[in-house]
C-alpha cells in the first residue's frame, strides 16, 4: 500500500480529498509540525495503517528537521510509547 504525500498530509487512496487513510499536520513556527488527525477506513482497520503513517510522519519530519507536537491522540499515545520517537516530541 503506497503513502502518497499531498497537501498538509500523507494518505493512502487514489484521491487525496477523499482518503482511504490519512495523517495531517501543519507548521508550528519554522521548527514543529502540529499532527492533528490521523483516519482510517473501516476496511482498512486492523492493519496497522495508522502505525505506518505515523511512521511516515516522522521520518518527514527527521528529514526536514523539525519535531512533532502531536494533538492527534493516537500520534500522541504512538509517539510517547514508542522509543525511537521519543527525540522527535516537541517541548
Amino acid at each position: 500500500m503506497e503513502i502518497k504525500k499531498g497537501d498538509g498530509k500523507f494518505y493512502i487512496g487514489d484521491n487525496e480529498q477523499n482518503p482511504t487513510a490519512e495523517i495531517t499536520f501543519k507548521p508550528i513556527g519554522d521548527d514543529k509540525l502540529d499532527v492533528d488527525h490521523t483516519y482510517v477506513a473501516e476496511e482498512l482497520r486492523g492493519e496497522g495503517i495508522a502505525g505506518k503513517l505515523t511512521e511516515k510522519m516522522v521520518s518527514h519530519a527527521r528529514d526536514e528537521g523539525k519535531t512533532i507536537k502531536p494533538t492527534c491522540p493516537y500520534v500522541a499515545d504512538k509517539m510517547e510509547q514508542t522509543p525511537e520517537y521519543q527525540d522527535m516530541l516537541a517541548d
